[in-house]
């Protein structure tokens, strides 16, 4: 008799095709229609020894309280655990070819892979919204996303939780007009892909532009009005960003700002592109990529005066 609790896909597929069956057509066969097969093929060999209350026990499919997809039942034990070094490999290879961009997965295809390889999402939605303040413009929006899976195999309730920010510095134009939902996507697929233990970003949170350099160009705290001229006076958040940096380092912020080529009785002299320099060149005293000279040391309170 076969306990067929016990008995893994892989032992059903063995046992069918020592019976006759052909081991090909039982490879797309879940474990519920292979538990049915070696039923039928056990009751036509063995009619007169069937013990109806053994045989016949409802299968326990190891998937309680939720409806699992065939494919999922098909595949559960034989798939890699989620530890192993082929578990990204193996997530990755069910995503279909229009739920990836260049090679990042987009937040509706991990919404869908959850589903196959995890578990049932049974909540999903942000838990927090702190919406762009900024009248003038879109600004800058934040949300705290959360996603509720129940898991194949064992019923557990997981939670998976992340947070996105969206402003036109990190975003394309084309969402940025929509910070909150452009922040919500993103969050998601932060969720998904924690849960999914993926080592690659959702689609969504990638941009064309280059952050990088508008990060330098506009410090946290800035306007975020998308316009940056090069030529304007430096910014209020630029020189309070030089002058935590002086302090910080202990450098000399007026010897600091007239160690290049160029002489300033002033920092408000200074335009916007000169302090990008300046505040590149502290980043990397502060890194150790640079030695701080001697003849700028020293901080000096009010020196911005």
């Amino acid at each position: 008799m076969v306990d067929y609790k016990k008995t893994k896909v892989n032992e059903l597929r063995v046992l069918l095709a020592e019976g006759g069956m052909q081991e090909d057509g039982l490879k797309s066969l879940t474990k519920k229609e292979l538990v049915e097969m070696h039923k039928e093929m056990t009751l036509a060999e063995n009619i007169e020894d069937i013990n109806l209350d053994l045989d016949f026990e409802e299968v326990d499919d190891g998937l309680p309280g939720t409806d699992a997809p065939d494919e999922v039942l098909g595949d559960l034990e034989d798939r890699p655990s989620v530890l192993s070094p082929e578990w990204h490999d193996y997530v990755m290879s069910q995503f279909k070819p229009n739920e990836l961009i260049d090679g990042n997965p987009i937040t509706a295809g991990l919404r869908r892979v959850v589903e196959i390889v995890l578990g049932e999402i049974t909540s999903t939605g942000p838990t927090q919204v702190f919406p762009a303040q900024d009248p003038n413009g879109p600004g800058r929006a934040t949300v705290v996303y959360t996603v509720i899976i129940r898991e194949y195999g064992t019923g557990s309730i997981k939670s998976y939780a992340d947070t996105a920010d969206v402003w036109h510095g990190n975003t394309d134009d084309l969402f940025c007009a929509h910070p909150v939902a452009t922040a919500s996507t993103r969050a998601e697929g932060r969720a998904l892909r924690k849960a999914l233990k993926l080592r690659v970003l959702a689609a969504e949170e990638l941009a064309k532009k280059d952050i990088v350099s508008i990060v330098q160009q506009t410090i946290p705290g800035a306007p975020t009005d998308g316009g940056w001229n090069p030529e304007e006076k430096i910014s209020v958040q630029q020189v309070s960003f030089i002058d935590t940096k002086c302090r910080q380092l202990d450098i000399n912020g007026l010897n600091f700002i007239n160690s290049g080529g160029e002489k300033y009785t002033s920092i408000v002299d200074i335009t916007k592109e000169i302090a990008s320099k300046m505040i590149k060149q502290l980043n990397k005293y502060q890194n150790g990529e640079a030695d701080i000279p001697e003849d700028i040391s020293g901080y000096i309170p009010n020196w911005r005066n």
